[in-house]
C-alpha cells in the first residue's frame, strides 16, 4: 500500500471511493462530503498554499484518501482534517491511523496549530481512530463546512516537533 499526494488522474477514482463509501454504508448524501461541489475535481481543490491531499494506492487502484486544508472562516491556524474515507477493503490494517499521522505531520509543516474535523454520529469507528490520534470532542461547530448534517466536531493540538 502507498499512500502519495493526489494528482489529476486521481479525480475520477477518489470520487468514486467517496461515493461508494457513503452509498454502501448508507450515510446522509445532502448536507455531507457528498454533495461537495469539489468532490470530482479533488486535485484543482486541493492544489493550493496550505492544502495537501493524499490517496492510499493497492496495485494501482486508490482505496481510501485523507486530506488537509485550512478551515473555512477560521483563524489561519486552524485547518481540517477533510474528506477521510476508505474503501472496506482498506479498513482494519492501520491505514486509517497512518493516514490520520501523515496528515497532521503536513498540517504541522503548513503552519497549522490545530486540526478540526466533522464526522457523522454513526462512524464510531473512526471516531474512536480520531481519539486514538489525539481529537477531543467539541460541543459546537467551527468554521464553515457546509456539512450540516455532521454534528460530532472534534479537534487536536498539534505540536511542532523540535
Amino acid at each position: 500500500m502507498l499512500i502519495r499526494e493526489i494528482k489529476k488522474e486521481d479525480n475520477q477514482q477518489i470520487a468514486a471511493v467517496i461515493r461508494e463509501v457513503f452509498i454502501v454504508d448508507n450515510f446522509p448524501k445532502t448536507g455531507t462530503a457528498f454533495a461537495d461541489t469539489q468532490l470530482d475535481f479533488m486535485f484543482e481543490a486541493y492544489d493550493k498554499p496550505r492544502a495537501t491531499y493524499f490517496v492510499v494506492e493497492s496495485e494501482g487502484k486508490i482505496i481510501g484518501g485523507a486530506g488537509v486544508s485550512q478551515l473555512e472562516s477560521s483563524p489561519s491556524t486552524i485547518c481540517e482534517l477533510q474528506k477521510m474515507y476508505f474503501l472496506h477493503e482498506a479498513r482494519g490494517k492501520g491505514i486509517g491511523f497512518k493516514m490520520i499521522q501523515k496528515c497532521l505531520e503536513k498540517a504541522t509543516e503548513l503552519g497549522y496549530e490545530k486540526c478540526y474535523l466533522e464526522t457523522l454520529p454513526e462512524m464510531l469507528t473512526a471516531q474512536h481512530l480520531y481519539k486514538k490520534a489525539g481529537f477531543e470532542y467539541l460541543s459546537t461547530p467551527m468554521g464553515n463546512t457546509g456539512h450540516t448534517t455532521c454534528p460530532v466536531w472534534m479537534i487536536r493540538s498539534l505540536n511542532p516537533k523540535l
